[in-house]
Order: C-alpha cells, then sequence, then structure tokens
C-alpha cells in the first residue's frame, strides 16, 4: 500500500508569478471552479493546494510495476488537488507492520511523529477523491458511507489532547460513570458514526429499490442490458458517447463521474438494448467503496453482456485488466459475458495494443475519439447478446401489449389482423417468445 506525505502551503499572491498556460492548467484542478476567464489575484491567495511527497513501498513484482503504481498515486493525488513534490520507492524484502499498509491510527501516529506533518493513505486518498466527484443524491450517501465506515476503526481519543485515565474508583472497578473525557469522547463519535451508518445504509438501500424496479421494467419489456466497465480514465463514458451520442461528462481526469448512466442504443439490425456507464475501478480498490457502491455495481452482475474497456495506451494494461475483474469477481459477476475493448488505439503504440488483443482473443480495438473500430464494436455486440426465437403467433386483441414488446424488443417480420387476434411473425427474446406462446391463439 502506498502512503501520501502532505502539507498545505499558499499559492502566490501575484498573479505575474505563473503564466498564462499555468493559470489556465491551475483551473481545472479537481474541485476549483471560477466563472471568470482568468484567475485574479484574489483567487491566488484564496486558493491553497497541499504540497505532497509520495512514499512507495517494493517488496514483490519488478520494478516497472512499482514505478506504474507511483505514477498512477501521483494522478491520483494531482487529482485531489495536490502539487507532487517528489516520489519515493523502497525496496524491502519485507514490510514494516508498524508503518506500511491502509494506516491505522497507530501507525498514522508513528509515522506523523517521524516525519512531522499529515500522513495519509491511499483509500483515504481515494476516498478524498469521490467525495469531490459525487453530485447525485445517491453517489453523494455512497462515498459518506465508505468515508465512515473507514473512519469508524481509525478514531482517535488516546492522544495528547484526550486522556483515557478515568478518576473515582477505576482501580477497584469503579463502572459506570468513572470513564475519564478522552474515552467518554471517543465512545460518543463512534456512537454518532454507527448511527449515521445506519441511516446511510437505509437510504441507499431505498434508492437501490428504484434502481431493482426500473431493471424490472427493462426485463418485462425484454431489452437487453450491456454494461460498461473499466478502469478509470479508460474511455467509458466516451465510448457511450459514441455509440449513443449521450453527451456525458468527458475529462481527462480519474473518476471524472461516479454516477451510472443508463442509454437507449440499437445493434446495426436494428436491436434495441440498454448501454450503462459504470463507476471506474483502480488498483486496490477501497473494499469501503465496493461496499458502498454495491448497489450501483450490481447493475453489471444482473447484465446480458459487459463490455469491458481498457486503455490501449496504458504502461501496464493487463493490470487494468486484473484489477478491474477482481472487483467483478467481488460483486458476483465474473460468469457475465464479456466483450474487450481496447480502447484509445488512436493514441497507442500498434505493437502494444495488438499484442494485448493476441492475448485477449475476441477483443475489439477501438477509438472513441475517432470512431475507428465503432462499427466493428457494435457488429461484436449484436452477436454477443443473447440469441432471439422466432415466433409464429396469433396474439389474441386483449395482448397487444404483447405485440408492441415485440416491436419494441425483437425484429418483426410479419403483422396481419385476422378475426381472433394479430398474426405476428418476429424474432424475440426467448423469455418474450415463451409468453407469446403461451397467450397464442389455438
Amino acid at each position: 500500500m502506498t502512503t501520501v506525505f502532505g502539507e498545505r502551503a499558499e499559492m502566490p499572491a501575484a498573479t505575474g508569478e505563473l503564466d498564462l498556460e499555468d493559470r489556465h492548467a491551475l483551473r481545472r484542478v479537481a474541485g476549483l471552479s471560477t466563472e471568470l476567464t482568468d484567475i485574479t489575484e484574489v483567487e491566488y491567495r484564496a486558493l491553497r493546494l497541499e504540497r505532497v511527497v509520495l512514499i512507495g513501498v517494493w517488496s514483490d513484482g519488478t520494478l516497472t510495476s512499482a514505478e506504474n503504481s507511483l505514477r498512477e498515486l501521483s494522478r491520483l493525488a494531482e487529482t485531489a488537488g495536490s502539487v507532487v513534490l517528489d516520489g519515493l520507492i523502497q525496496r524491502r524484502g519485507r514490510v514494516d507492520p508498524a508503518t506500511y499498509g491502509e494506516l491505522s491510527p497507530s501507525q498514522l501516529r508513528r509515522l506523523e511523529g517521524v516525519v512531522k506533518v499529515k500522513v495519509i493513505d491511499r483509500t483515504a486518498l481515494i476516498l478524498d477523491i469521490f467525495a469531490q466527484h459525487a453530485k447525485s443524491r445517491e453517489g453523494k450517501s455512497q462515498v459518506e458511507l465508505a468515508q465512515l465506515q473507514y473512519m469508524l476503526p481509525r478514531l482517535r481519543g488516546w492522544g495528547e489532547s484526550l486522556s483515557r485515565q478515568a478518576g473515582g474508583r477505576v482501580a477497584g472497578g469503579g463502572g459506570i460513570g468513572t470513564r475519564g473525557p478522552g474515552e467518554t469522547k471517543i465512545e460518543t463519535d463512534r456512537r454518532r458514526i454507527r448511527t449515521r451508518i445506519s441511516k446511510l445504509r437505509g437510504e441507499i438501500a431505498a434508492m437501490a429499490t428504484g434502481r431493482q424496479v426500473q431493471r424490472g421494467q427493462r426485463r418485462r419489456n425484454a431489452v437487453p442490458s450491456v454494461v460498461i466497465a473499466g478502469y478509470t480514465n479508460a474511455g467509458k463514458s466516451s465510448l457511450l458517447n459514441a455509440l449513443t451520442g449521450a453527451g456525458l461528462l468527458v475529462e481527462d481526469a480519474l473518476f471524472a463521474t461516479l454516477d451510472p448512466a443508463v442509454r437507449k442504443a440499437k445493434t446495426p439490425s436494428g436491436r434495441p438494448f440498454t448501454l450503462t456507464d459504470t463507476v471506474g475501478f483502480v488498483r486496490h480498490l477501497p473494499h469501503q467503496l465496493v461496499d458502498a457502491f454495491r448497489s450501483t455495481l450490481e447493475e453489471a452482475a444482473e447484465a446480458d453482456l459487459i463490455l469491458h474497456v481498457v486503455d490501449g495506451s496504458d504502461a501496464d494494461p493487463q493490470a487494468q485488466l486484473a484489477a478491474v475483474r477482481g472487483v467483478l469477481a467481488e460483486i458476483g459477476a465474473q460468469n457475465v459475458p464479456e466483450l474487450v475493448v481496447i480502447n484509445k488505439i488512436d493514441d497507442a503504440d500498434p505493437v502494444s495494443f495488438k499484442a494485448l488483443q493476441l492475448r485477449e482473443r475476441g477483443s475489439v480495438l477501438a477509438s472513441a475519439k475517432t470512431g475507428e473500430g465503432l462499427d466493428e464494436l457494435r457488429a461484436a455486440i449484436e452477436a454477443a447478446l443473447p440469441d432471439r426465437d422466432a415466433v409464429r403467433v396469433t396474439v389474441p386483441y386483449s395482448r397487444g401489449d404483447l405485440v408492441a414488446r415485440a416491436h419494441a424488443a425483437g425484429e418483426v417480420t410479419r403483422t396481419e389482423h385476422g378475426p381472433d387476434g394479430t398474426l405476428l411473425e418476429a424474432k424475440v427474446p426467448p423469455e418474450l417468445a415463451a409468453e407469446l406462446q403461451r397467450c397464442a391463439v389455438a
């Protein structure tokens, strides 16, 4: 687990100390917004960015893999609104449990006692980014739940400012009323956090019910579901826009979008399906986030097909694939059919992405930016969707809803109105075919 060391620092007060390009780049820092065309001197004085030093431990694997992990941590820190000063990797045969891992309060105290600045771990950093980018009510609730779950076991109450020494008859087992102020305060905080966690779980469960109702309606209409999953910044939203014209936010930043988006799309033959974007994944995605976003991620577990998008220009795309598949397995989506989409081939080394395509049999090369490979991708999606059954039935006029569903979810080749109902010839999903057969006029 990589750690982040950081301290706060004022930005220069005078705009002349930074050139125009730097000021425009500064505006793109996550969490910074302004309605002005330029950043004023007043805004420079008001802005505070954290300066951070990144620390990593290399205990197994290759040095290249460790360096790639630290580069990713640098992007995470910059996304959170930090200025990265330096990055260091330490080679160790085994890690020191006193100062390494998803940091416990005791580890934080030991490290901060040595470096004399704030210390956070990778998990806390990712949670901070999610908190900045959450926009919807559900997203904000999920992020808050993850943060509280992370915070609960890390409450500090036995430091210099709060005492755990109790008065009265402690030595003789005084019991209630004899605990010191430090322990009383931390127990109060824990109780409040547990209460808030319980409330958030109830709210998220209620919102998940609405999501399940929507999924049920799509199922009743026999519309196949395709979910886009992949590493953060792999181009999932760009791909959804290219396939559906959805117009979602596209930003060159980690975790730019957290809220799932469902859009309608059609295969080359006109078969409709839904395309759902999901939250991006990352190596060592905090388990608190997986738990909090489980209702959202379950879209993938109940899909008919997962479009697994990987950045073909990344230095280690195979690690991206492994990280995403690990999370998909955790939420029970490992058995859903998968179609790997190697995106950003316009910006990738042809030798590298073609080698990746050889390792990932059946994968599709594409560029959401230029449109290259999108026709092949649409054809691959159509081939991977569940098969449809051919039916020739007479549907009673009282079940006109079934005829409408056949038009919406299938390929209707003939309709003819007779005395007993509507003669229907079509190719429809198996579930709808069975229902049409049950309701057919003999």
